[in-house]
């Protein structure tokens, strides 16, 4: 078995104004000019890293940042992954928990409070974890993956342990980088959570309220 470096990311900044625009309503927009940038500052900084991978979601912001950050990697494959996507990752219990989480998970339907969990749990199993058939030595295995809060939150729970509740409250900035460490000889490590070193200031803290901007 061989060490995982699990790299995550959160796309970077979504164009809401196209999908307020949209006479469909059509949720799966692109990314606005910052965020293309901050997904190829985000490729720059992780150049020269030795990717076996790089995975992203379905929707078109995940895809579109995948692709500006792979310019930065190149012969590293790419790959689309319905387990990256943006999936409620578990039914939780909204009972004893602050009324604002109770509101916030009103709003999903039974099929999604189904479906989620079951795609999150896929993707635990495929991507948290050592690598068994992986090369021996010292070089650990990188993997990119490029996805949404949800899954991030997910993991960095489930990488300490937490109760199943506590992925809600953790949330990402738009190409921020999270790295988590799965060895074969011990439990995760949290390597970086939220890190966003590689962005300007005024590229910061998008899709989240102000005082997330430190």
């Amino acid at each position: 078995m061989a060490t995982r470096l699990l790299y995550l990311t959160r796309h970077a900044e979504q164009d809401l104004a196209a999908l307020r625009e949209s006479d469909a309503g059509e949720p799966d927009t692109g990314l606005t000019e910052r965020g293309r940038r901050q997904a190829t500052l985000l490729g720059e900084r992780l150049r020269g890293r030795r990717f076996a991978a790089v995975q992203h979601g379905p929707l078109r912001r995940a895809a579109q940042t995948a692709e500006l950050i792979a310019a930065s990697l190149p012969e590293v494959p790419v790959y689309e992954t319905e387990l990256a996507g943006d999936h409620l990752p578990h039914d939780t219990d909204p009972v004893g928990l602050p009324p604002a989480y109770a509101t916030f998970l009103g709003q999903f339907s039974a099929a999604e409070r189904v479906d989620g969990p079951q795609v999150t749990a896929a993707a635990v199993r495929r991507f948290a974890g050592p690598v068994s058939d992986g090369p021996t030595g010292d070089e650990p295995v990188r993997e990119l993956v490029v996805t949404h809060s949800f899954l991030i939150a997910w993991l960095v729970r489930h990488a300490l342990d937490a109760p199943e509740w506590r992925w809600m409250g953790l949330n990402l900035h738009n190409a921020g980088l999270t790295v988590i460490r799965y060895s074969p000889t011990g439990p995760p490590n949290l390597i970086a959570v939220n890190d966003v070193a590689h962005l300007p200031p005024e590229l910061r803290g998008t899709g989240l309220p102000p005082d997330y901007l430190v």
